[in-house]
């Protein structure tokens, strides 16, 4: 097990990343994972909501790479309201369901935070 090299949050808030087709937006992401779990740039944690939360669910494209990098030590968090939201619970494949209440935890104790 690794780990996190900072502390450095990533948010991620869509089911992908940037403002193309969804088609790119879950290429994007998962080319943006892939990478910073091989080249070991490790985030402390890496908190998804809104849409987000659909990444961590079976059946996304990314679901081996959020399962490698919470094996090496980064808390993959994802919103409890959200996934409620869109009738996901039961289908979590990776990470830890928490509340926005560990969200904002992980943004204040976080260095630098960046949102996707």
């Amino acid at each position: 097990m690794s780990i996190p090299a900072s502390e450095t949050v990533i948010l991620i808030t869509r089911n992908g990343m940037g403002e193309g087709t969804p088609e790119l937006q879950l290429k994007l992401i998962s080319v943006y994972l892939k990478l910073i779990d091989e080249n070991n740039i490790l985030p402390a944690a890496i908190c998804l909501y809104t849409d987000g939360v659909k990444l961590a669910t079976n059946g996304s494209p990314v679901i081996d790479t959020l399962k490698s990098l919470e094996k090496k030590g980064v808390r993959l968090i994802l919103c409890s309201t959200c996934l409620n939201f869109y009738n996901l619970v039961d289908q979590v494949a990776v990470g830890i369901v928490g509340g926005m209440s560990d969200i904002i935890d992980a943004q204040f104790k976080a260095e630098k935070v960046i949102s996707i």
